[in-house]
């Protein structure tokens, strides 16, 4: 009787999402969490009846919902949209899954980055292969998975027509696992001439671990981009650079506000006596944006110092 009577309240509900006239109540998304065997068939079901534009909204409002409410878990509807016809809603349906870490994910994004025709997908997919080969680098991960997904990112890195995006997001995914070929790829990157790939390579420095990669990232702190600036101050953060302290205080005056909150929060992360009074002298900043995040960087700091005293 409670199945029926919560298959009626889904269909009833899925009904209702197909009536454009009708808004999309944030509240009753709820209904979408946590669904059962059979729930789940009647949404794949009926989920291809509701129009495109409102699967695209319907999925951008779950993530929203999910990130603020732990407790939702719209995982089963993410996964059921993986193979929509729409590319946008695949690209949705992949970025839900940012927390999913079961290896039964493993195969669908494979699948999605060496076959899906739209490369907008094949990048979502590489990016969230990427937590897959970090965790193959903590050891988290049996062999054969870490091998599947390792495969995977070096058979779309390598192929010859691949979209320059999707390359990138490869590249960063790959970059946690400390291998020389790997490393390679990286220094093949930055010595590229394109800017989008040389972004990539700094991104993936940090990413990589490796403090060899230092006195790359203290040089592209002072580059004339604030792109590969913004990217070298986030990897100093990764590495936990003391060295790139003087340089990252210098950068919380940069031109560029996005590097400015780069820099801040790389203190924040880094540490330090100099880090910190310089993110207190940030606190009377005239832009609201520079004070909170400094804010944020000094609680970040304090908690490190004193993790008890939260």
């Amino acid at each position: 009787m409670g199945n029926s009577i919560m298959s009626s309240t889904l269909e009833l509900y899925l009904e209702e999402l197909r009536d454009l006239s009708q808004p999309l109540a944030a509240s009753k998304l709820a209904i979408l969490s946590d669904l059962p065997h059979d729930e789940i068939e009647l949404f794949r079901r009926e989920w291809p009846a509701i129009d495109v534009s409102r699967r695209r909204q319907i999925l951008e409002r779950l993530a929203e919902i999910a990130e603020d409410n732990l407790e939702l878990d719209f995982d089963d509807v993410f996964r059921s949209c993986l193979d929509d016809e729409d590319s946008e809603v695949r690209v949705k349906a992949v970025e839900g899954l940012w927390g999913y870490e079961g290896h039964s994910l493993i195969e669908p994004l494979v699948a999605l980055l060496v076959n899906d025709l739209e490369h907008s997908v094949r990048a979502a997919a590489a990016d969230a292969l990427g937590r897959y080969a970090l965790l193959a680098q903590l050891g988290q991960l049996p062999e054969d998975y870490a091998g599947r997904v390792e495969e995977a990112l070096l058979t779309a890195f390598n192929r010859i027509d691949e979209h320059p995006a999707v390359c990138c997001r490869v590249l960063e995914a790959i970059s946690a696992l400390s291998k020389p070929h790997v490393e390679e790829m990286i220094r093949q990157a930055y010595r590229s001439d394109s800017l989008e790939f040389q972004a990539s390579a700094v991104y993936a420095m940090g990413r990589n671990c490796n403090p060899g990669w230092l006195p790359i990232l203290l040089k592209e702190l002072r580059s004339p981009n604030p792109q590969l600036r913004f990217e070298a101050a986030m990897a100093c953060a990764e590495l936990e650079a003391e060295e790139a302290v003087p340089h990252l205080i210098e950068l919380t005056e940069d031109s560029d506000a996005e590097v400015q909150l780069s820099a801040i929060e790389a203190l924040g992360r880094i540490g330090g006596s100099d880090a910190k009074e310089r993110l207190k002298e940030c606190l009377g900043s005239p832009e609201e944006t520079i004070r909170e995040a400094a804010q944020e960087s000094l609680e970040e700091l304090r908690f490190w110092e004193d993790p008890t005293g939260l």
